[in-house]
Formats: C-alpha cells, sequence, structure tokens
C-alpha cells in the first residue's frame, strides 16, 4: 500500500529528522490518513456515488482530492528553511529560468581552472589539443545535462539534486554510493577553491604575506615553501568560510549575485582586451637568454651591457651571471655564448602567432621554458647554474594530466537541478537552463583556447606564474583595462565558489543521512536541546542521522564540521594540480550514472517514463556514459581505481547492511527485465548435467501460533546450499483464501523470519486450501516459475506415524513421495531431523557414510559433496559403500567404483559390503506378522483416540503374563525405545505393540470377538498380544536360533498365511539394518537409498515400517529418491 503525506513529512524520527522514514514513496492519492474521517463522511455523504459507497474509505472522490493532485509536492526540508521562516509562510516558489538556473549553473561551471591554469594548459597543451581536451569535456557536460534534463522532467523533482534523480532511478545502493562520491567530489571542489584563493593572494596579491619566505630558494626548498604556506592559509581560510558558513548561510546566498558579477566583468575584460590587441597590443617584454625564458625580477633591463655615457658599463642581468660587474669577468658559460633578447609577451591577434602555438609543448619537471624557432649554444655535457634565474616546469606534464586538470572548470551542471525545489516551473527552467549554460559556457571555453594561442606569446603561455612578465597572472596580462580586474574578479569569484561548495555539500550529506540508506549516517537513541528565543526546543532521534540533524533553523551542523574535515584533506594536499583530478574523478562518476539512468529508463520503457523534455535517446546517454568513464582513466587511472572501489565498498555496504527502499528504481527494473529473459532462455530445456543442481522446495508445517515445527530442516537446507541454486520454502494452511488470508500472511511471515535467522536465500510460498494433502501437493505442482521450477523436494519423516491421530499424516507423506516421483523431482527425508547439527555447529572429526544399494542418477554422490562445502559438515570424511551379491565380483566392483570417482573429482573410502544368501530368520516372519496383523485391526478400529487408548492398554496388562510365561527366555527388562540421543523424549516412539491372532480369529474387534456364526467367542479365538522392545528385537535377530527355533513350531501355520512379498521386504530391510549399524553406527550422516512406495494404496503402513526397521537404531540418516535423471558427470 502507498504511504501517507504526513508519515513521509515526519519520518522515523520525527519532524526535524525528516526523510524518507518509510520504504516506499509517499503519496495523498489513496489511503491518505491527512484527512479525517469527518472530513471522509462530508465527502461521501451524497447519493449520486452510492455505487461506491463501500470502497469510500480506501478509494476517495475525484472531486475531493483534485487539489492535492494538482499541487502535490513531496518536498523534504529543503535548503533555506531557515529563509522560509523568516519570510511569509508557505511562500510559492517565485525563480524563473533565468535567475533559478541559468545564472547559478554560469556561475559554478566558470572557476578557479579559468583564471589559473587555463592559459597554461593551452601552452602545453597546444591550440589543437587544448580544443580536443575542451570539446570532450564539455560535449561530456551537455550529454549529461540532456540526460539529466529527461530525468529532472519525469516528474516532481524534490531539493536534493542529482543525488535524488540518480537514488530514485537507481536505487538506494547505486544512489548512496553515487551520492557519497558527489558529496565527496563537491567537498574536494571546496578544497581546490581555496587552494586557488590562496595562490591568487600569495603570488599576484599580497606576496609579502608569505609566512615561508621564498625568495632566494630554489628547486624543491622553494616548492616546500610554497606548499606550506597553501597549507596554513588554506586552513586559516577554510576555518573562516566554516565559520561564515554556521552563522549565517543566508548572506552567502545573498552575496551569490555579487559573485557571479565579479566572474562575468573578469570574462568580459579578457574579450576586450582580445579586442584591443587587434589595435594595441599591450607591452609586456620578456627577456630570452639564448631560447630560456629568465624570470624579470632582479634585473630591469633585458641586456647584457648598455651604452652609457659613451661607454659601455654591465647590467644587473651581467652581475647575476658573471662573478663580477666588470666586462673581464668570469661568466657562466651558457650566457657568454648566447645572446640576450627581448620579446612581446602579448604579440596581439593579428600577430599570426598562432601558428607557432597551435600544437602542444609538453615539459618534464625542471625543464627550462625555452622559445620555438630560436637557435642557442649549448654544451650537452656543461654543468647547468644558476636555474634558478630562469622560469623552469614546476611539473611534468602530459595529454591526460591536462584533461584531468582542467575537467573540473566544467563541473556544477547541477546548480539548477538542486534548486528544483525553488523553481516556478522547474520542468521548464532545468532543460533550458542548464543547456543554455552550458552553451555559453562551451562556447567561452573553445574561443578562450583560440584566443590565448592567437595573441599570446608561447613561452608566456606555458610560464604558469607569470614568472617572466613581472610576476603578473598571465590571463590578466591580457585583460583591458588592467590585470588587476582580472586578479580582484578571480580572487572574489573563487572565495565565493568556495563557500557554494562548502554551503552544498553538508546539504547533500544531509540529504543522504536522512534517506536512512547508510547506516553509518545514523546513530542511536539521543536527545538535542537547543536555545532558541528563550526557550528549550528539545528533539529525541530514534536512529537517526547524526549528519541529518541540524540547527533550529535547518543547518546541517555536525554535516558541515565533516565536510570541512575532509576539505583539510584537499588542503594538506596543497596543489592546485594535485586536486583538481581528485574531485574530477567524483564528478565524472555522478555524470557516469546520471547518464546511465536515463538510459535504462528509457531502454526499460517503464510506464511510469514519461519525461515532458523529448529531446534525448539512450544512445546519447551511453555516449555520455562511455565519455564519462574514458575521461576517468585518461585523467589518471589510480584515482580512478580509487573511486570505483570506494563507490563499490559503499555499494555493498548498503546492499548488506543498509535499510530496505523501495523507490520504483531502473536497478529493480533491470532485475524484472533479466529475470524475464532469463526464464524465457531456461524454457528452451532441460539444463545439462553438468549445470543441475538441487532447486529445492522445502516443505514444513507451522503449529497454532504460525510458528515453524521443523526449523532444523532450513538448518540443513543452507548447508545443502553449497551448489547455489533455487530454494523455496513452502506450507500450507487450512481454510479458504477470503476467510484465512491473514493467517496466511502470518505463517508468510514466520517463513521469512527463520529463512533469515538460518541465512537461507530464496523465497517463501504459502498456499490457503481445504486440507493439508491438497496444499502440500498445490505446493509441488505450482512452486517456481517457468524454468526455474524447484527440482528436489525436502520433507521431514513423520516421527508420530505410528500413533492413532497421525494416520493421515503418513499418509500424505506417502503421497509427497508418490507425486515427486511421478514429477521426476529428486526426494530428500530426513529422519531424526532435531538430532542434525544447527549452521553453528562445529564437526571436528566423522564420517558421511553413503549407502549406494541402487543407481539414483548420483545424487548420492552429489548430496555429500555438497554438504562438505559448507563449515558446519567440512571436517568430515566421505566413506561409499556398496552391496554385492553372491554373482557379483566384490573385486573388481571396488575397482570401479574408485576410478568412478577419480573421474567425478570426488575423494571418498570405498568398500563394497557382502551380502550372502541366508534363511528368512523367525525373527522376520514375526516381524512380518505382527506387521499386518497390526495394519488389519487398525483398519478396522474406528474408535476414539482415548477410546482407542483404554482398549490397547487394556490388552496389554490382560497378555503381559501370559506372553512371559509362554517365552521366559526372552524376557528383558523393559527399555524406552525412543530414538538415539539428541532427541528430545516427546520424539520417542511410543512401545512397540504386537498384536497376535489365533489363525482361525476374526480380526473384527479385540475386544469382542464373535464367531462367523455370530455366537459367543470360544477360548481359542481370543486375541493375544505379545509386548516386545528394541532391546529384544535386537537379540532375536542376533540369535535366531534361541527362542526362534521353539516358534517355528509353534507358529509355522501363521507364516503360511502371511504375504511373501512383504516377508522377502521385512527380509531385506532387516538383513540392510544389520550391515548398515555395524558399518556406519557412529557416522555423522547416513545417506541411503529409498525404496519406492507401494503402487496401490494398500500397505500404506507395512511402507512406513519396512523404512522403520531399515534406518532403525541409526542417528541421522537421510533418505534419498532421485528424479530419474543423471545429476553428475565425469565430463567437463
Amino acid at each position: 500500500m502507498l504511504n501517507n503525506l504526513t508519515d513521509t513529512e515526519e519520518g522515523e524520527g520525527g519532524p526535524n529528522c525528516q526523510g524518507d522514514g518509510n520504504p516506499k514513496e509517499s503519496s495523498p492519492f489513496i489511503n491518505s490518513s491527512s484527512a479525517s474521517d469527518v472530513e471522509k463522511s462530508q465527502q461521501y455523504n451524497g447519493k449520486n456515488m452510492a455505487l461506491f459507497e463501500e470502497e469510500m474509505d480506501n478509494s476517495p472522490m475525484v472531486s475531493s482530492i483534485l487539489s492535492s493532485l494538482a499541487n502535490y509536492s513531496n518536498l523534504p526540508q529543503g535548503s533555506k528553511e531557515h529563509e522560509e521562516a523568516e519570510n511569509e509562510e508557505g511562500a510559492a516558489p517565485s525563480l524563473g529560468t533565468l535567475m533559478g538556473v541559468y545564472l547559478p549553473c554560469i556561475q559554478n561551471i566558470f572557476g578557479v581552472i579559468l583564471f589559473l591554469r587555463m592559459t597554461w594548459m593551452v601552452g602545453i597543451g597546444g591550440v589543437f589539443g587544448s580544443f580536443i581536451i575542451v570539446f570532450m569535456c564539455c560535449s561530456t557536460t551537455m550529454l549529461t545535462a540532456i540526460s539529466m534534463s529527461a530525468i529532472a522532467t519525469n516528474g516532481v523533482v524534490p531539493a536534493g539534486g542529482s543525488y535524488y534523480m540518480i537514488s530514485r532511478s537507481l536505487g538506494p545502493e547505486f544512489g548512496g554510493a553515487v551520492g557519497i562520491c558527489f558529496y565527496l567530489g563537491t567537498t574536494f571542489a571546496g578544497a581546490m577553491y581555496i587552494l586557488g584563493a590562496i595562490e591568487l593572494l600569495l603570488i599576484y596579491i599580497l606576496p609579502q604575506a608569505a609566512i615561508f619566505k621564498m625568495e632566494g630558494l630554489e628547486g624543491a626548498d622553494m616548492e616546500a615553501a610554497m606548499l606550506n604556506n597553501m597549507r596554513v592559509y588554506g586552513t586559516i581560510v577554510l576555518s573562516f568560510m566554516a565559520t561564515v558558513v554556521f552563522v549565517g548561510v543566508k548572506y552567502v546566498n545573498k552575496l551569490a549575485l555579487v559573485f557571479l558579477a565579479c566572474v562575468i566583468l573578469s570574462i568580459l575584460a579578457v574579450y576586450a582586451g582580445v579586442i584591443k590587441t587587434a589595435f594595441e597590443p599591450p607591452v609586456f617584454p620578456v627577456c630570452i637568454l639564448g631560447n630560456r625564458t629568465l624570470i624579470s625580477k632582479g634585473f630591469d633591463v633585458c641586456a647584457k651591457v648598455i651604452e652609457r655615457d659613451n661607454g659601455t658599463v654591465t647590467t644587473k642581468l651581467w652581475k647575476i651571471f658573471c662573478d663580477s660587474e666588470f666586462l673581464n669577468a668570469t661568466c657562466d658559460e651558457y650566457f657568454a655564448n648566447n645572446n640576450v633578447s627581448e620579446i612581446q609577451g602579448i604579440p596581439g591577434v593579428s600577430s599570426g602567432i598562432l601558428a607557432e602555438n597551435l600544437f602542444g609543448y609538453y615539459l618534464e619537471k625542471g625543464d627550462f621554458l625555452e622559445k620555438r624557432g630560436i637557435s642557442a649554444m649549448q654544451d650537452p655535457e656543461a654543468v647547468i647554474t644558476n636555474s634558478n634565474r630562469y622560469v623552469l616546469a614546476d611539473i611534468t606534464s602530459f595529454f591526460t594530466l591536462l584533461v584531468g586538470i582542467y575537467f573540473p572548470s566544467v563541473t556544477g551542471i547541477m546548480a539548477g537541478s538542486n534548486r528544483s525545489g525553488d523553481l516556478r516551473d522547474a520542468q521548464k527552467s532545468i532543460p533550458i537552463g542548464t543547456i543554455a549554460a552550458i552553451t555559453t559556457t562551451s562556447i567561452v571555453y573553445m574561443s578562450a583556447v583560440v584566443l590565448f594561442g592567437a595573441c599570446i606569446e608561447g613561452v608566456v603561455l606555458r610560464d604558469k606564474f607569470g614568472e617572466g612578465v613581472d610576476g603578473n597572472l598571465v590571463i590578466g596580462t591580457l585583460a583591458w583595462p588592467s590585470p588587476w580586474v582580472i586578479v580582484i574578479g578571480s580572487f572574489f569569484s573563487t572565495c565565493g565558489a568556495g563557500l557554494q561548495s562548502l554551503t552544498g555539500a553538508p546539504r547533500l550529506l544531509q540529504a543522504i543521512s536522512r534517506d536512512s540508506v547508510i547506516p553509518f549516517l545514523k546513530v542511536s537513541t539521543h536527545t538535542y536541546t537547543y536555545k532558541v528565543t528563550s526557550l528549550a526546543l528539545r528533539c529525541s532521534a530514534l536512529d537517526r542521522c547524526v549528519f541529518g540533524h541540524g540547527k533550529a533553523n535547518g543547518e546541517p551542523t555536525w554535516a558541515l564540521l565533516l565536510t570541512a574535515s575532509i576539505c583539510e584533506i584537499g588542503i594538506i594536499i596543497a596543489s592546485l594540480d594535485a586536486v583538481a583530478p581528485i574531485l574530477s574523478m567524483f564528478f565524472l562518476m555522478c555524470y557516469m550514472f546520471v547518464n546511465l539512468a536515463c538510459a535504462l529508463q528509457t531502454l526499460l520503457r517503464t510506464p511510469n517514463w514519461r519525461p515532458r523534455f523529448k529531446f534525448y535517446h539512450w544512445a546519447l546517454s551511453f555516449l555520455g556514459m562511455s565519455l564519462c568513464l574514458s575521461l576517468m582513466f585518461i585523467c589518471s587511472w589510480y584515482y580512478a581505481i580509487v573511486a570505483m572501489v570506494i563507490a563499490t565498498c559503499i555499494y555493498k555496504y548498503i546492499e548488506f547492511a543498509g535499510a530496505e527502499k523501495e523507490w520504483g528504481d531502473g536497478i529493480r527494473g533491470i532485475s524484472l527485465s533479466a529475470a524475464r529473459f532469463a526464464l524465457m532462455r531456461l524454457e528452451e530445456g532441460p539444463p545439462h548435467t553438468k549445470n543441475w543442481r538441487p532447486q529445492i522446495m522445502v516443505l514444513v508445517s507451522v503449529d497454532a501460533e504460525h510458528n515453524v515445527e521443523q526449523p532444523r530442516l532450513l538448518s540443513l537446507t543452507n548447508q545443502l546450499k553449497a551448489g547455489k541454486g533455487l530454494t523455496i520454502v513452502g506450507t500450507s494452511v487450512v481454510g479458504t483464501y477470503l476467510n484465512n488470508h491473514a493467517e496466511a500472511q502470518q505463517a508468510d511471515q514466520s517463513l521469512r523470519k527463520l529463512m533469515e535467522t538460518e541465512k537461507v536465500k530464496g523465497f517463501s510460498q504459502v498456499v490457503i486450501s481445504s486440507n493439508l494433502r491438497d496444499g502440500t501437493s498445490h505446493l509441488i505442482q505450482v512452486g517456481g516459475l517457468g524454468g526455474l521450477k524447484h527440482n528436489t523436494v525436502l520433507v521431514s519423516w513423520p516421527r508420530t506415524w505410528k500413533h492413532a491421530e497421525d494416520n493421515l499424516r503418513f499418509r500424505n507423506f506417502i503421497e509427497v513421495v508418490r507425486e515427486t516421483t511421478a514429477a521426476s523431482m529428486a526426494l530428500l527425508v530426513p529422519k531424526n531431523i532435531a538430532a542434525y547439527p544447527s549452521n553453528g555447529e562445529r564437526f571436528t572429526e566423522g564420517h558421511i557414510d553413503v549407502w549406494w544399494i541402487v543407481h539414483d542418477g548420483g545424487m548420492l554422490m552429489l548430496l555429500p559433496f555438497l554438504l562438505r562445502q559448507h563449515k558446519v559438515w567440512r571436517k568430515c570424511k566421505m566413506r561409499i559403500f556398496t552391496v554385492a551379491q553372491m554373482d557379483d565380483n566384490s573385486i573388481q566392483m571396488k575397482k570401479d567404483l574408485i576410478t568412478f570417482l577419480y573421474h567425478l573429482r570426488i575423494d571418498a573410502e570405498v568398500e563394497v559390503v557382502e551380502m550372502h544368501d541366508s534363511d528368512i530368520s523367525a525373527y522376520t516372519y514375526e516381524k512380518t506378522l505382527v506387521m499386518e496383523q497390526r495394519s488389519q485391526i487398525l483398519k478396522q478400529m474406528h474408535l476414539t483416540k482415548n477410546e482407542m487408548e483404554r482398549e490397547i492398554q487394556s490388552i496389554t496388562d490382560s497378555s503381559r503374563g501370559s506372553i512371559r510365561r509362554k517365552n521366559p527366555s526372552n524376557l528383558r527388562s523393559q527399555q524406552s525405545s525412543g530414538e538415539p540421543a539428541g532427541v528430545s523424549v516427546e520424539e520417542k516412539p511410543e512401545e512397540e505393540v504386537q498384536l497376535i491372532h489365533n489363525k482361525n480369529a476374526t480380526p473384527t474387534s479385540p475386544t469382542s470377538p464373535i464367531t462367523p456364526a455370530g455366537g459367543v467367542a470360544t477360548p481359542g479365538s481370543e486375541v493375544q498380544m505379545t509386548w516386545t522392545d528394541k532391546a529384544e528385537h535386537q537379540a532375536a535377530a542376533a540369535h535366531p536360533e534361541q527362542g526362534g527355533v521353539k516358534d517355528i513350531f509353534n507358529m509355522k501355520p501363521e507364516w503360511e498365511s502371511l504375504n511373501q512379498s512383504n516377508v522377502r521386504r521385512m527380509h531385506t530391510a532387516l538383513r540392510l539394518n544389520e550391515v548398515i549399524m555395524k558399518k556406519s553406527k557412529d557416522a555423522k550422516l547416513v545417506l541411503l537409498n529409498m525404496p519406492g512406495p507401494p503402487k496401490n494404496h494398500m500397505g500404506e503402513e507395512n511402507y512406513m515400517e519396512f523404512l522403520e526397521v531399515l534406518t532403525e537404531g541409526l542417528n541421522r540418516v537421510l533418505l534419498v529418491r532421485g528424479g530419474g535423471r543423471e545429476v553428475i558427470t565425469i565430463y567437463s
């Protein structure tokens, strides 16, 4: 049933911890409790709809809910709860496409990479390579935006942005994993923006503020000093920004337009500068020694000597490379052999420099920035000196590195969807605004690549920190009217972007936590207290999210603290070039799953997939997903693997321990489609012998409280499931579906709970039938679906079958045996199931004995192998016994069996037991006679349970003395004939009552025997009773000549009237039991072939007696019947 809106608003933890507390989405449509009973009665007090009045409680009138349908909103508490508290309550969303989507996306896409690394990327990768990078990244975001637009317009998208869309499209596992990755990406983006702001501050705005001085240092020392400065100032700025976010996010939101204005003005200044270079290029000279670029600081004139007062004097540059200022000084060899030249850093758009910058110029760390087209004199073997006077490459550059560094500059496309709760028409604004913003930024980026390559000298482009142009920001040298426009504008926009990241990341974590899909984001019961306007507001959260919890105004306090802590990791890394690829991984993974969600929804064609945005296709989504995956490995294969491992671990963790959610996601649709496809494939034919595995139908019974009576059956099922396969646990409820549906549901819950306890993965099935026999038959017939049906039935031995009141139960059991045989299904019957081990027990030694008497397709070989895969039976060894008759060559049989097991790859000890023909003992005849006479008497006794007990007891008392006088040599102390140790008292069968008739007696009734003529019974026709216990049976079987020889002469007439087929069967059962007891009495488990049932219903009690005799004295027995096909093969 669908849950109501009120439940979703409060969730599991009350109003202050809102989220998806229920497994299903809320709806105001059906069974909504938002309307009171009085309101419902008012809605239906008319008589026009009397035909539907019986359904009024469940199905409301359309006229009464149209308003709810039209204005339905399932929004969680959004990111502006504190603002809503200050404004008019219930103010409608008012943002349009421009202010709500387009401008926020523009602000988030344009960022620090454009101002600090774009020119360097063009210089290193060349115009052609950089254009490819920009085109790939922009194409990826455009395809992602198309997929996102389709998802966002497929119904109401609450605030939560990409996380909400992915989780509701791909399920809680994917949603939680990708949500965490998107959160980490947003958090590291904050670190990247902060590092960019510090770089602008310490290099271009206020170099004197450096705590660790870099002047005079070179190489690793200067790099370490720079990184330490970044760490110290980055931590300070991060603390300040976190405080600002904690104190007043509303001010950050209100300053967003200011930060956006800085970005737009900076970009316009660059374009204005490009236009100006066509007429009047700015003067930014670059000094070149040979072909190496010199650092501009430390000298004023780009020359070795100058003419002054009719004389030649040396310059500061001379003093840098020579040991004195005189012309005869000893100078650096490279300085002496090469000339100094000055080139224009910004030659202008009409200078033709584009051809020189067209292709890439990748550098190793420490390489000189050299001017193309200028030759230099240098000795390859000469020692390089004064390297700190040249502009050097600070990192090794390559194409994939540029992709990783650049990609963060195209992220931010989710800004519009994140504000969906504030949009006037989200389904219209999100596609238009997002695609327009990506189009605008893509045009800017692509044009910037071409314009930078056409306007700026290559050595200046490759000069990452502007050391050759007086320490100016390279893009700033191109700007008009001043480089400071770019420096100041980019600094404020970077700070604003950092604040936006620190604002958005905690809210994303809050949304994930409130969904309650990741258990480690939840804590136990706590009570929180806040002081709000001198009132104490208390919120008790039961098992709710600490990271989903916020201040009284809704701010996620703990989530902000965690975000700042993770952000500090990026600050400690301290390198913008190292942090950028990290967040690229997380954003790319998020975008990849957005594309996957759209593609799956499109291909599955679910009825609910009806997006208003029509310009999408599954092929575009797959292309976008492929681009995202490719870019992840292009950027950094090891970062990509780490990101995937993180996402996989979170996915498996949610799958293993997370709360179950039903969001109608696409993964469930995939499962349904895949299951349908697989089932259709299975219908093509029966599985090959190599693919055969036990698909088990477990038949259990439930008591009056709907608890399973044989829980160890499921333990055995778990131990057998090393072969995997299907498991169905079924039971029957007596009654009709309409009257007993609730009982069936309770029984189903009981089955599910026990399956979870015993760790049995499968399905439960409960049928309601007029009687248990039909219900069991229905389960066997209709269990499973299509080709995925059970091929094995597991049912417990009816331990109380001898009780008169359980007469129906053992007949049902025999019917199960017949039906499984008719259906060509295997049958497993564990006897004494209560003695079987639980899943927590371990056998450290012992044997699993297989008595292979008749061929059953290999079931007896396969089952021990499966059992030994489980930790309970792993230490047990397997023994296989087979029986040889008089005509068999037992030696050759053993060799053949060893060879067969070798080919089957099964390790087992082999023994061939020889059973010679022997005369049928007197005990066998006596046992058969007792069995047949008891069967006849019980069939003709139509007594109640109490009458039958009194009758048997009176016969027992009257005959016990005469029995002892008749057979004094067989007197034994009465012992309990219960099952072996480990069985509870109530499982022990009653003492065996043997009724022996006189041959001439008519067994109509043991209490009132009558003559055929109807006269009074004679003493010769009186019924006698013989009382025999288990010990007596064993003694008689072991010594048939004692006491049995005398009975041969006393009872010969009775033997002649016996059914000889029954005698032979009893003889076989006794002989086999004797041999099995001798060899396998101490075995942990005995498996043997189960004889088939009688073809007609006569003699069913005899069949049960044969099985009882066959397994008598054994602790654990598993009777096995094959399904009529081979289940194990020697071939690979």
